[in-house]
């Protein structure tokens, strides 16, 4: 017998059969190497059914071989499988398609089980052009029986749907869109006015904007009717934009008022289309009306409010600007034009900066682009033209307006004129570096007549010496947090606990190379008057270690840490690698009465000496309030100054 699903057919016939590529390809094919073996042993009901498959254009595939699922299709489904085709001819359904490889197990296993079956719009994942899509197809299963009823393969019918899915998809898709679009629009209704007859049908929502019964608006009622429901002020011009949208033709829209039954006021647009005949007669009006009420509310609301901020901001003495978040610069109030004389609008954008003094652009632009960038508040003194020509010094500054998600939804800054006050500044600097240069005058004064009165006593010789070293620590304190000129304030440093120890102590610091005091710990701002009775003590105390203590000896040290708790500061003078303690004094001469007077007296403090073993260790606790001026006015605000503040 030929290898053929058409042994008896004659060889023309063969011929004109096999111009079908499937079926040539599946007489050509080796099924000796499947599971349903050479064309020659199937059953005739498999070539039967593999015959009628072959006959019909609808997609249809077999699934032969309980085992394998062998693949035998016709044209459509090859059409189906795009690239897939012809590779998957002859293979086993799961290596055909290995993606769905679970979805055809489970298929196999109800259809030679005798099962019959239909999938409506079934989705798939295949890849058949050389990428993975789904695909949308109606399924219809059934078994391939032999003479005694036990199922062959499974015959699939496969129609693809998924252009069809797509397209339904795609118009829920627009219809949800158009039904949201309607909704948020506030469409209110429709109308269509037969011109010719005088007859405005419209829907019920149209109807009771207007007031008009719902059942005479169904079957049609005069303009007129309507015309009544509009607000007595703009019944008029509306009737004017009405005649001459009949003269005219084509589109229109018209913006007014309708008075509602309790007398409230409601805003609409109504928008319609009107038709001339072939003589150019207007014989019909149809059209939507939106109801605008909200958005006339929200758009008043807007205009009162920018109104008030353009009064506010236009009353106020200082500058103000405002910028897009990109640093556009687009509103300024009338003190910014009445300061600098420009006409308005010549710096918006970014023509702001050539108003600056021309040292300033550079600095102001760098500051402006790091806040546009960060969003950090902008802050900055430059020099600003004036109408009169010259430059005088401002504050600038601005804050970002955000959005609920923190974007920067705008800038608002202003500028203050501080032209007067940084003058003022500047002649208090003078003053404040002439009275520093006179304290230190006087610091040297009263040195030179202790020394000259020493030379005439030698017998207070000591006492002169002791007395130099503590004016002299007193100098250094004032040195250390006197004013700054601006030549000298880039050179100093910071006004600190440990900054003011470090200096005091510079002296005895090295010792062969060797650090002699240690600073450890937190630190501690300072101001002029903590820095005079703290030079003191800590003189006194160095002075006695240099004497009696740990800076007497060359190992000696003296650590001193410091500790922040709450509202005090706690400091440790702690000497190591003196000479060993032997007893506490039993007395207290004058440097320590001096310690006792500026820790106790002028600091609010306390302190404790402890004798240890290995040398003296110092507890003093400090109130941060003394140490710093801004800190002692504020505990010290009474209830009465915070509630006038």
């Amino acid at each position: 017998m030929p290898k053929t699903l058409f042994p008896g057919a004659s060889p023309e016939l063969r011929a004109r059969l096999e111009r079908d590529p499937t079926v040539h390809l599946a007489n050509s094919f080796d099924w000796s190497q499947t599971e349903i073996g050479p064309i020659t042993e199937w059953p005739e009901a498999l070539r039967a059914a593999v015959r009628l498959m072959m006959a019909t254009e609808v997609p249809m595939v077999m699934l032969a071989g309980a085992q394998s699922g062998t693949l035998i299709y016709n044209r459509g489904y090859a059409e189906f499988a795009g690239d897939r085709h012809p590779a998957i001819f002859g293979k086993p359904v799961e290596t055909a398609w290995p993606e769905i490889a679970a979805f055809n197990r489970e298929n196999m296993r109800r259809g030679f089980a005798g099962e019959s079956w239909y999938l409506a719009d079934q989705e798939l994942v295949l890849d058949r052009h050389g990428l993975a899509e789904s695909a949308w197809m109606n399924l219809n299963y059934s078994p391939v029986l032999d003479e005694s009823g036990t199922p062959l393969a499974i015959m699939v019918v496969v129609i693809e749907t998924t252009q069809r899915v797509l397209a339904n998809r795609a118009l829920a898709e627009s219809r949800q869109k158009l039904d949201l679009a309607l909704s948020a629009s506030g469409l209110v209704g429709t109308w269509d006015w037969d011109v010719v007859n005088d007859r405005v049908t419209a829907d019920e929502r149209f109807a009771s904007l207007f007031s008009v019964p719902v059942e005479a608006a169904s079957a049609g009622v005069p303009i007129d009717q309507f015309v009544n429901a509009i607000h007595p002020h703009d019944q008029k011009r509306v009737s004017g934009e009405i005649a001459q949208a009949l003269e005219r033709g084509g589109e229109t829209r018209m913006e007014y008022r309708l008075v509602r039954p309790d007398g409230s006021t409601a805003w609409v647009v109504a928008s319609g289309t009107v038709i001339h005949d072939d003589e150019g007669r207007a014989v019909r009006f149809p059209g939507v009306v939106v109801d605008i009420s909200d958005q006339k509310a929200i758009a008043n609301a807007l205009a009162e409010s920018e109104a008030r901020f353009r009064t506010l901001a236009d009353t106020m003495p200082q500058m103000v600007w405002s910028t897009q978040p990109d640093g556009y610069h687009d509103y300024y109030n009338a003190r910014w034009y009445e300061f600098t004389g420009i006409p308005q609008g010549t710096t918006d954008g970014s023509g702001w900066n050539n108003m600056f003094h021309p040292d300033d652009q550079g600095r102001a632009w760098q500051v402006w682009k790091h806040s546009l960038a960060t969003g950090e508040p902008y802050r900055i003194e430059y020099r600003l033209r004036h109408r009169s020509g010259e430059y005088r010094w401002v504050l600038g500054q601005a804050l970002p307006i955000r959005d609920e998600y923190g974007r920067i939804m705008r800038w608002f800054g202003t500028c203050t004129d501080i032209h007067e006050g940084k003058l003022i500044a500047e002649e208090r600097d003078m003053v404040a570096q002439e009275l520093s240069h006179r304290i230190k005058n006087i610091f040297s004064v009263i040195t030179g007549i202790v020394s000259l009165s020493a030379r005439t006593r030698p017998e207070a010789k000591e006492f002169a010496d002791q007395l130099r070293a503590r004016i002299f620590a007193l100098g250094r304190a004032h040195d250390f947090v006197r004013p700054h000129s601006k030549a000298s304030a880039g050179t100093s440093v910071a006004a600190s606990l440990r900054s003011l120890i470090t200096e005091l102590l510079s002296p005895y610091q090295q010792q062969g190379g060797r650090e002699r005091v240690i600073f450890e710990g937190e630190d501690a701002p300072i101001d002029e008057g903590a820095a005079t009775p703290l030079a003191l003590l800590f003189h006194e105390m160095a002075t006695n270690a240099a004497k009696y203590g740990a800076l007497s000896t060359e190992q000696g040290v003296i650590r001193v840490t410091c500790r922040i708790d709450g509202e005090d500061c706690h400091l440790t003078w702690k000497e190591e690698g003196g000479p060993p303690t032997l007893a506490a004094p039993t007395g207290q001469g004058f440097g320590s009465k001096l310690i006792t007077l500026s820790v106790e007296g002028q600091l609010r403090g306390s302190m404790e000496r402890i004798w240890d073993d290995d040398g003296l260790r110092v507890e003093l606790r400090l109130p941060l309030a003394s140490l710093s001026r801004s800190a002692r006015l504020q505990t010290r605000q009474s209830p009465a100054s915070d509630q006038t503040a």
